[in-house]
């Protein structure tokens, strides 16, 4: 999958605040560490998986055995305030082609992001369902949160 930007200043509060000063190399292991437990708590798929973080990047490696569990994962990491890249390492069992992926932007809503990928704006359960566990309402999307846009 490669490199992912996100926004850095946005997103989930997963770092404690001795997490969130400079990267150290005291620091990076904690930081990774609770990304990892970010993944858990979501109970996200993978077969195995090593989280490494430098400053603000974030590099995956491991196994899953889906191109949606490896994009639901990146998206998961990278949606973290402290973030603002991922380096998506993971090896696929049955790959498939990549999601389309949607940076939302003040005012940005499900239906309106689903008429401009898919057309109709009725289809914005098909983008909700495709970001679960991260998204728990259709209407709690932010500015800079990343969104995975599957193909129908």
């Amino acid at each position: 999958m490669g490199l992912m930007s996100f926004l850095k200043g946005v997103g989930e509060k997963v770092f404690k605040k001795e997490e969130t000063v400079a990267a150290t190399p005291e620091v990076e292991p904690l930081r990774a560490s609770a990304l990892l437990a970010h993944i858990k708590a979501l109970g996200l798929a993978y077969k195995s998986i090593q989280v490494k973080t430098s400053g603000d990047t974030v590099v995956l490696e491991g196994e899953v055995a889906r191109q949606e569990d490896s994009e639901k994962i990146a998206l998961a990491v990278g949606n973290v305030e402290g973030v603002a890249v991922v380096d998506n390492r993971m090896t696929v069992a049955e790959p498939a082609p990549e999601a389309k992926f949607h940076t939302v932007e003040k005012g940005d809503t499900l239906s309106k992001i689903a008429k401009e990928y898919y057309g109709d704006m009725m289809k914005y359960p098909t983008i909700f369902e495709a970001n679960k566990p991260m998204l728990n309402h259709p209407d709690k999307i932010y500015p800079g949160q990343v969104l995975r846009i599957p193909a129908l």
